[in-house]
């Protein structure tokens, strides 16, 4: 059943444009806002010569169960399905965002009064701007960032090479910041906005200023709430869809922007329900467990049976095993985030979420249909499960765990010279994910880093920097013919070592997959980061999904740094269509480091850590200003990340391929 504060025009205008938004970001997998703007045309008007019915590969398809859950969820007419699904897949959204817009904020004759409806509106808004406030409040935390740079000093001190230490603190920052400004998309949120409903025409823009920031949380609200809805029935229907579907989340992130919405205020609606759901969750469970027969009734009369028995369950779907420890610890558990905000909210803010999420009830499937897991990462120990694997472990990081934190990001390091190296380039970074770090293969890792490290602080590494000979890889490293003899005999004993580790990293990738497949974490999107042979375990894993069906839905964005990765004939394509958001190749031009120890496949096949990868799709940054050598990964990897704004939907930064 779906709220009352929306109208029936508005939920169908709500539909609408979320269908719209899909498709869209459908588009933007392989043409990302930003790229040339004709081959965005030429993707729309290609889609629109057919009928979506037509084309099962799309989002916006029927058999996609992405967008008619959507529509049964707010209670649109049946007979306009097929509608709205054609409008979606074959229009572009300029023709349509403006009255869908006008629509959202017209009111009906018969409608629940408009006086009510703004004040459960308000008061749902002053909840999910609390909540939103909390969020940014915990996420900066100073000591953090102290620990980082004293973390920086000390690899620098121990790694940087001979002709870099000498670089005074101050022309870093100059560096960070002349890269930030060189490279920063032009464009600002307003005219990626532009771009991407209407060209240059402002109409629609507009007509998103003039809508009540109230209404528009409150569509979001619902529209949130409406992506976790499968009934059991459509769980066996639509069996791409799993739990909270990383393509609805993509399409949220659109629609946020065209809304000229902040992007935590959507994290914020899915804590908020998230974290009353947990709590409610567990007053229920200790209600059935005093009285199975009459516990009922008295969530009845509470009047919140929606909130915590439905909504519950759809949490502790999506979060799997995960939330159980938030639900089973109660209340308190949930102090950080939720209970703070007690006196903030108030009783009529805390009304108007469990009324929201009190509205999922008759929808939402319960946690049995989404098929959650119940192990979880943290502790999940997989070694051995593929050969010659002998260590694989998820370590929880930060303080957004149990905290009804409804996406993940999987964190991967593939330098490291000790065990800490897996946990400490990850510290400073602040966003509102549930993260955790993959520990793996640190034996491999610390043996094939440390013979890397003692080569180049080797007398002839060290003559050879001095001269200045090979300091631009794409200059002289692509060319294997331009290294010496005497460098390429030098570097023989770091072979073995560096094969081992690769072999293992694509074991790992593959272990990796399994993991996101079986749903440990909870299916709930994924975000993917990792650097140097971590990259590597990510693509590896990208590559077993596209092999698999039915996992279109659990990577959300992946960020690759200084990845040791062939260009050619590693199908680059299949890997980026696995993730619904953006995908990131970073890659530094002086990174000669990786290219001797990949050096067998330069000649041929390029090497994505140092060069942009010529693949749809693919942001290609070019961060070299921002790296010393493969070792300022471990220290360089927040600044990258801080640069990128991964919580933009449209990429900021931009190095384009030269064709």
């Amino acid at each position: 059943m779906s709220s009352s504060t929306l109208t029936p025009m508005q939920r169908y205008a709500a539909g609408a444009l979320f269908g719209l938004a899909l498709h869209q970001a459908h588009i933007h997998q392989t043409c990302p806002l930003g790229f040339p703007s004709d081959e965005e045309d030429r993707i729309s008007n290609g889609s629109s010569n057919d009928s979506v019915s037509d084309d099962p590969q799309l989002w916006v398809h029927e058999s996609s169960g992405l967008l008619r859950p959507i529509f049964k969820f707010l209670e649109i007419d049946k007979k306009a399905w097929s509608g709205l699904e054609e409008t979606a897949g074959s229009s572009s959204p300029k023709h349509h965002v403006g009255a869908l817009l006008r629509s959202l904020s017209v009111s009906e004759e018969g409608a629940e009064s408009s006086s009510e409806a703004e004040d459960k509106e308000l008061d749902l808004a002053k909840a999910i701007d609390a909540m939103a406030s909390s969020m940014e409040r915990t996420s900066h935390n100073v000591s953090k960032k102290e620990k980082q740079c004293e973390y920086e000093h000390k690899c620098r001190e121990k790694l940087s090479l001979a002709d870099t230490q000498s670089r005074s603190e101050v022309e870093n920052t100059t560096n960070v910041e002349n890269h930030q400004e060189k490279s920063k998309k032009p464009s600002s949120i307003e005219q990626a906005h532009l771009e991407s409903v209407s060209g240059f025409d402002e109409k629609p823009v507009e007509e998103a200023s003039t809508l009540e920031y109230s209404r528009k949380v409150n569509v979001l609200y619902q529209l949130f709430s409406a992506c976790l809805a499968l009934s059991s029935e459509e769980s066996k229907k639509y069996t791409q869809r799993r739990g909270y579907d990383a393509r609805h989340r993509v399409a949220l992130r659109l629609l946020a922007t065209w809304f000229d919405v902040k992007w935590i205020k959507v994290e914020a609606i899915e804590t908020t329900i998230a974290c009353s759901a947990m709590a409610l969750k567990e007053e229920e469970l200790k209600e059935q467990s005093r009285s199975p027969k009459s516990s009922l009734a008295k969530w009845k009369r509470r009047g919140i049976i929606g909130a915590a028995a439905v909504t519950g369950g759809t949490l502790l779907a999506v979060t799997g095993g995960l939330a159980a420890p938030a639900i089973a610890a109660g209340f308190g558990a949930l102090a950080p985030t939720l209970g703070t905000l007690v006196p903030v909210i108030g009783a009529s803010g805390f009304a108007a979420v469990a009324g929201a999420a009190g509205s999922v009830a008759g929808s939402v499937a319960v946690a049995a249909s989404f098929g959650a897991a119940g192990a979880g990462l943290t502790g999940s120990k997989m070694a051995r499960r593929i050969g010659d694997v002998d260590e694989f472990e998820f370590k929880a990081i930060g303080e957004n765990h149990n905290q009804g934190r409804l996406a993940v990001e999987v964190l991967i390091s593939g330098l490291v010279f000790k065990e800490e190296d897996f946990v400490r380039p990850w510290e400073g970074q602040h966003d509102n994910s549930e993260r955790y770090v993959l520990q793996w293969e640190s034996k491999n890792l610390i043996a094939v880093s440390t013979a890397i490290q003692d080569w180049l602080t080797s007398r002839l590494a060290m003559e050879l920097m001095k001269r200045g000979a090979m300091m631009t890889v794409i200059k002289t490293l692509l060319t294997a013919l331009a290294l010496p003899a005497t460098l390429l005999a030098m570097t023989d004993f770091i072979d073995s070592k560096w094969a081992i580790a690769v072999d293992r990293s694509d074991k790992a990738g593959k272990l990796l997959a399994e993991v996101l497949q079986k749903g440990l974490q909870g299916n709930r999107p994924v975000t993917l980061v990792g650097f140097s042979l971590g990259a590597r375990v990510i693509f590896k894993c990208l590559q077993v999904l596209s092999e698999s069906e039915n996992t279109s839905g659990l990577v959300e964005r992946v960020v690759l740094l200084g990845a040791p990765i062939a260009i050619k004939n590693m199908n680059w394509e299949a890997a980026r269509k696995v993730v619904a958001g953006r995908f990131v190749n970073a890659y530094a031009t002086n990174d000669w480091m990786l290219g001797i120890a990949f050096r067998a496949s330069l000649l041929t096949r390029g090497l994505a850590g140092i060069q942009p990868v010529d693949v749809p799709g693919i942001e290609n940054v070019d961060v070299t200003e921002l790296i010393d050598g493969h070792s300022s990964y471990l220290w360089a990897t927040q600044k990258i990340l801080d640069l990128l704004e991964l919580d933009a939907y449209y990429p900021v930064v931009l190095s384009r391929v030269a064709l």
